[in-house]
């Protein structure tokens, strides 16, 4: 019984170590395999790092040339910026020229009428500066005299408009002063009396400048006899009231008494 253990025990530890021996074998075939791998893995990757540092080289390459293309459009467009002005000025030139031949053209014109002009006249067109001058100043001089003239003959139509005013306020001054004087020589008639009222209507009015402010004597006989004052007024006619503390004692107003102003106007 114990021999079979042994022969098991010998088994399960030959079989042990087969086993043993045969996965030493595998792990080292493995680690070839790795080592071959990380072998080829550090190549790739160098030539990785190779292929990224051209690639950078070429970016850094195409951006220098982008920078210096946008560089060469910048500088074409500034060269053809400046080429338009050159353009526009040159236009402007030509223009200038073309417009001082013109001028020129016409001051030719111009002399060649002054010496046409001065044929016929013993001035030189060198002496027509000073010619003109002293026609100018002879201009002035007369212009000069206008002026004082004109100054003579504006006073003279104020004087005139000042005595013509002063005629017209005279005037409206007497024509007021005959008036005022017709007023106070103004005497018109009593044409009806009512006693129960206290009021008379008198034979003139507004026409004779009658106002409700004008106080009236009524006088008969040339004696005065009552005062009255004017309350309607009518153009031809007016009512006026009694100012019974004035009638005289023992006095009635009759129709056909005299009226008169009570104070008079002044001139």
């Amino acid at each position: 019984m114990k021999a079979i253990f042994y022969v098991l025990a010998l088994l399960v530890t030959g079989g042990a170590a087969f086993f043993s021996l045969d996965s030493l074998k595998k792990f080292e075939a493995q680690k070839e395999e790795k080592l071959a791998a990380m072998a080829q893995n550090d190549v790739v990757t160098k030539q990785g790092n190779d292929k990224d540092g051209e690639l950078q080289k070429e970016i850094a390459t195409l951006e220098e040339s982008t920078k210096k293309k946008d560089e060469l459009e910048a500088s074409i467009a500034t060269l053809k910026s400046k080429e338009t002005k050159l353009v526009s000025d040159t236009k402007k030139v030509d223009a200038e020229l073309e417009a001082q031949k013109t001028k020129f053209a016409q001051l030719e014109e111009i002399r060649k009428k002054a010496e046409e002009t001065l044929k016929g006249v013993d001035v030189t067109l060198e002496e027509l500066p000073a010619k003109l001058a002293e026609i100018e100043a002879d201009k002035n001089n007369k212009s000069k005299e206008l002026a004082e003239k004109t100054a003579l003959v504006e006073a003279a139509q104020k004087a005139v408009e000042a005595n013509q005013a002063e005629i017209v306020r005279v005037t409206e001054r007497d024509a007021s002063r005959n008036s005022r004087m017709r007023r106070n020589a103004m005497e018109s008639v009593v044409t009806a009396v009512n006693e129960d009222w206290g009021f008379v209507v008198i034979g003139a009015g507004s026409n004779t400048g009658f106002t409700p402010q004008t106080k009236l004597l009524v006088k008969r006989d040339g004696r005065l006899i009552a005062e009255v004052q004017p309350s309607a007024i009518e153009p031809s006619q007016t009512i006026a009231e009694i100012d019974k503390d004035s009638v005289a004692p023992g006095v009635r107003i009759q129709p056909g008494d005299r009226v008169i102003l009570s104070t008079p106007s002044t001139n």
